[in-house]
């Protein structure tokens, strides 16, 4: 798929290769692109702090602090009076660094100065300065950041938070906020809190990963003329509503429920029919033509009882009213003319559910989504995954993703992007892995990193409501990884309007459901303003 070049992220060494090929290949002067970045920082300070008097900014020795030395030249030029605290000697800088800063001094004259700081109490004459400047600047660190931030620049850090805090003074951090690991958003030690941060070419996974997201504040793109081949290489994508827009695909005047595809989901067991039910509905919201939900025989009249549009079919059950062996025969009728299968959610944890499990994936040949109970079955069973022959959608939360994998929580939890990338490509799965920015990957090694949810989506069910739509979306003839991209945000962003409509807490699954449709309208009124 191909997408808008401003919805691709990269990770730090992603960003230095596509610096240097833009340098050595391209001939482009890394001078020329400091000073792109540093002047489009100035461009956002002028348009959005038009009365500033006094400026503080913090430097690093690197390219950061080389990109913060031509935004005080250029506040200086315009005026403002800089007070830039290097955090080093002016002789430890190399490069464009080093001719940048004396470009500062010699354009400042009058309108600023340069503090030279070597240890922590020299750097304590900041905080008079920061009490009484308009806006603090952080170019301590960029991108290249990948370990824990100690020492004069840990107590920069503190101090800018500090000030920032007690005296209202808005910050502004360039390229990333100091401290934060662009390639996959930890705070390492202690990060800046930026109200605004300004970065540059393309952005960077640290930009919306959690918990550095929560330090960028506003996120503004800066181009510096980075060559269009050069980002290309880029193969990770922000799914916004544009993205997601693009996705999109008009349903005909004339069509039909045969045209939209059947769904079949096998879900349910005792005290689990809920799951099944919201797979289902969610299934026909998102626009599948038909759906069937098969569940163990004796639960059938309770989904009768529950549901409507959706179809349901009683399936052989075992003694313990779970799919089984038993099952098996007729289930592999009911997939004969479906385009699409759902299996795993609430159908339970035994020997006979595995079995049954084992054999409906070996005998698809369609695209089939696994969730929940069916992502536990798997994971007992991982040798699965190189006799499948079908198109497989697994859907983990970053627990089932653990029992799969074999890796700890905090190990996924901190290296989602990385982990998703890795192991969609090894069992060669398109892999939904859930949670905040969920993050979807395909075996091509293509990730696409989820911009709509909130915490009031932290609820039960809300994984069966994925799956149904995911499977709806595929019954209608998109791709797997299509459906996957497109099925995700609209889950996010039903979870969103029912947020702003009932609060943060206290939503339930059934409250996304019924805003599905809404999603999509919501979608196509935000992009044309134009009512479907």
């Amino acid at each position: 798929m191909n997408f808008f070049w401003r919805n691709r992220l990269v990770d730090a060494e992603q960003m230095r290769e596509m610096d240097r090929k833009t340098i050595e290949e391209y001939k482009i002067p890394g001078e020329l692109l400091m000073e792109s970045a540093g002047r489009g920082v100035f461009f956002y300070i002028e348009e959005n702090f038009p009365f500033l008097e006094d400026v503080v900014i913090f430097c690093g020795k690197g390219n950061n602090g080389g990109d913060g030395f031509v935004v005080a030249r250029y506040l200086a030029n315009r005026g403002i009076y800089v007070s830039v605290y290097l955090l080093g000697k002016k002789e430890q800088l190399k490069g464009d660094a080093r001719l940048n800063c004396e470009r500062f001094l010699s354009y400042a004259g009058e309108m600023g100065e340069l503090i030279e700081v070597e240890n922590e109490e020299e750097l304590e004459s900041a905080w008079e300065r920061v009490s009484q400047s308009n806006l603090i600047i952080d170019a301590i660190f960029g991108t290249g950041l990948n370990s824990p931030v100690r020492g004069l620049a840990k107590r920069a850090i503190e101090i800018i938070n500090e000030a920032s805090e007690e005296f209202g003074v808005p910050v502004i951090s360039v390229d990333i906020p100091s401290g934060v690991d662009a390639s996959n958003g930890q705070v390492l030690g202690d990060a800046v809190w930026a109200d605004a941060t300004i970065t540059f070419g393309l952005a960077k996974v640290g930009h919306y990963t959690f918990p550095g997201a929560s330090r960028v504040g506003e996120l503004e793109l800066v181009d510096i003329c980075l060559p269009q081949e050069v980002m290309e290489s880029a193969r990770t994508w922000l799914v916004d509503q544009e993205l997601a827009f693009s996705l999109l695909r008009a349903r005909a005047p004339d069509a039909h429920k045969g045209e939209a595809g059947h769904t079949l989901i096998f879900a349910g067991s005792v005290g689990k029919t809920g799951a099944g039910a919201m797979a289902g509905e969610s299934a026909l919201r998102a626009g599948a033509g038909l759906v069937t939900l098969a569940v163990p025989s004796s639960l059938n009249p309770i989904l009768e009882e529950k549901l409507t549009e959706v179809m349901t079919e009683p399936v052989p059950e075992t003694s313990e009213q779970t799919f089984g062996k038993v099952s098996i025969e007729r289930a592999k009728k009911l997939m004969e003319d479906k385009e699409v299968i759902a299996i795993g959610p609430g159908i339970g944890q035994n020997r006979d559910v595995d079995e049954f499990f084992q054999e409906i994936l070996l005998c698809a040949k369609v695209p089939v989504v696994i969730d929940a109970d069916g992502l536990n079955s798997l994971a007992r069973q991982m040798g699965l995954l190189e006799k499948v022959q079908a198109p497989l959608i697994l859907t983990p939360h970053p627990g089932e993703m653990s029992r799969l994998s074999g890796l700890s929580t905090k190990e996924i939890q901190s290296e989602r992007l990385k982990i998703a990338r890795e192991y969609a490509k090894k069992w060669g799965v398109i892999l939904v892995l859930k949670g905040a920015r969920t993050v979807i990957a395909s075996p091509e090694g293509e990730a696409f990193l989820n911009l709509s949810g909130n915490p009031g989506m932290a609820s039960a069910g809300m994984g069966d409501v994925l799956t149904g739509i995911i499977a709806g979306l595929v019954s209608q003839g998109y791709s797997p990884l299509e459906a996957s991209v497109l099925g995700v945000y609209i889950h996010g962003k039903a979870g969103d309007l029912a947020y702003q409509e009932l609060g943060g807490v206290g939503i339930i699954a059934g409250d996304l459901i019924s805003r599905i449709p809404a999603t999509r309208r919501w979608l196509l009124e935000q992009i044309f303003s134009l009512e479907e």
